[in-house]
């Protein structure tokens, strides 16, 4: 099985956009600590979370992404767990989400975007100083980060058997690990 280099260096060879590359390190790292939080194999959830959209700038259109992605994924010898997953986190594809996995990262995915449109626009810029209340605020605003789809944001956490509060605090806390990696560290924040 490839193994996380491997994955990082797929991601950059079809993925330029330093924001699209932050997006798959943000979802790499709350699929790491929810493998921890559900005792599963972080390697492989942390890899699927890396790799999600790793074709989505080259292949953006619904008929191309994640497909021509997930052909590639295979070629390149990732297991079918993982590929399964990345077809499962668009609703379009109608690969059903079956593994604790695959909802996971259905989960993860959209909301994991929308963070980083909350903490930019707080006056520190820092993921420390957002708040489960601030970000179902922003939710609400259909204009604020339009193009993160609301329904998604919703039925992720269903799917998974949490509230959306806890989902959105578990988030915040996995992102705060890596703030500084992820651009989320803010204005001279620590911590």
């Amino acid at each position: 099985m490839p193994i996380r280099e491997d994955a990082w260096n797929l991601l950059c060879e079809y993925t330029e956009s330093d924001s699209l590359r932050r997006h798959g390190l943000a979802v790499e790292q709350v699929m790491r600590k929810m493998a921890q939080k559900y005792g599963e194999d972080e390697e492989l959830w942390a890899m699927t979370g890396l790799l999600h959209d790793f074709d989505y700038e080259k292949y953006p259109t619904m008929e191309e992404h994640p497909f021509v992605g997930n052909k590639i994924l295979k070629e390149n010898g990732y297991p079918e767990e993982l590929t399964t997953a990345i077809m499962g986190h668009a609703n379009y594809t109608g690969v059903p989400r079956e593994s604790l996995m695959a909802k996971a990262l259905y989960a993860v995915d959209e909301i994991s975007g929308f963070m980083f449109a909350v903490t930019y626009v707080r006056p520190s810029k820092s993921i420390h100083d957002v708040k489960v209340k601030s970000v179902k605020k922003k939710l609400k605003q259909k204009s604020f980060a339009a193009s993160v789809n609301r329904e998604e944001v919703y039925e992720g956490p269903e799917e998974l058997d949490v509230t959306l509060d806890e989902h959105i605090q578990f988030i915040i806390d996995a992102l705060k690990e890596k703030a500084e990696d992820l651009g989320l560290s803010g204005e001279g924040a620590s911590g």
